[in-house]
């Protein structure tokens, strides 16, 4: 099998080359983006017209944070819709016949009913802080739907929840909460603060996926025959905000005090995904958040010493 994955610098694209680098009857296909501009359709075209690949697997794209989302709204909607136009239209042309497209969980109304079900897409308001980037993974899974309705092509989504992992992004500003976390810990414990600052209430329940879990997820929807056209994925179960900052301070280190500054917001209650449908197929993820976290940390050492870090 010739596998084209795109991203495989990213740490979605990273965990799904070291998931099957070790496959044996796998040929991975990987460019960087200095080597292949996923926006520039001609480029695409020539790419997929010469490599033919059998499987691609679409993890490009632009991430970020609450902040990074609401202050660059244009760039996360054009990026994310032009990679996955030009990607999906390029590997039908060139006659790819299975393609798994990867979306985000922030696709689903801001008030659907908790756990998020795949049924619930399309029937209400979006995010506002995170609309663009939503929007534009909402096109994506719904042309990969069109092209497999239309061609009769293997093209299908899968809906990840929050994820984490080795060559995560722990800038300042624009990076998720466990990374932010990680880093903030760190440097407290280093620079010996006795205090660290966290807002809100810590009451808010979110979810969250070792990015290695998700490779596997991936892999299994790829073996099947007649896959959903969406899926979500994720652990089904939940951990307060408060729960999972006590847990990175722990791993990290850090015995001073968190102060909870209960002035700022905690945003949406409750973010959970319904996994019911993957779990009937006979999958689970099977990396428990403190096994993940430690792991995580790991990384963050190696990877700052390495000079690797993303931030």
């Amino acid at each position: 099998m010739k596998l084209y994955i795109s991203g495989h610098r990213g740490m979605v694209g990273g965990a799904l080359v070291r998931h099957y680098q070790n496959v044996p009857d796998v040929e991975l296909v990987v460019r960087t983006r200095a080597e292949l501009d996923l926006t520039n359709q001609a480029a695409v075209e020539s790419f997929f017209a010469t490599e033919k690949p059998d499987v691609v697997i679409i993890a490009a794209a632009k991430v970020g944070g609450i902040h990074a989302n609401n202050t660059y709204p244009a760039e996360f909607a054009y990026e994310n819709l032009i990679l996955a136009t030009n990607t999906i239209h390029a590997a039908y042309r060139a006659g790819v016949p299975r393609l798994l497209f990867l979306g985000s969980s922030c696709i689903y109304p801001k008030l659907a009913p908790q756990p998020l079900s795949e049924d619930s897409l399309l029937t209400g308001p979006l995010e506002p802080t995170n609309e663009a980037y939503a929007i534009s993974k909402i096109a994506g899974l719904k042309l990969a739907e069109y092209y497999r309705r239309q061609y009769g092509v293997c093209y299908h989504s899968a809906m990840p929840t929050n994820l984490y992992g080795p060559g995560d992004n722990y800038h300042g500003q624009n990076s998720h909460v466990i990374p932010a976390l990680i880093r903030r810990f760190h440097e407290a414990r280093l620079a010996e603060q006795p205090t660290v600052h966290a807002w809100g209430t810590g009451s808010p329940l979110r979810e969250f996926l070792h990015v290695d879990d998700l490779a596997a997820a991936c892999a299994f929807l790829l073996e099947m025959e007649n896959p959903p056209d969406l899926i979500n994925v994720g652990t089904g179960t939940d951990v307060s905000i408060r729960e999972l900052t006590e847990l990175v301070a722990t791993t990290v280190g850090y015995t001073g005090e968190i102060k909870w500054d209960t002035s700022k917001p905690d945003g949406t209650p409750r973010k959970l995904m319904d996994v019911s449908k993957l779990s009937a197929l006979g999958w689970q993820a099977a990396i428990a958040l403190p096994n993940g976290v430690k792991r995580t940390y790991g990384s963050f050492l190696a990877e700052t010493e390495a000079g690797s870090l993303r931030t």
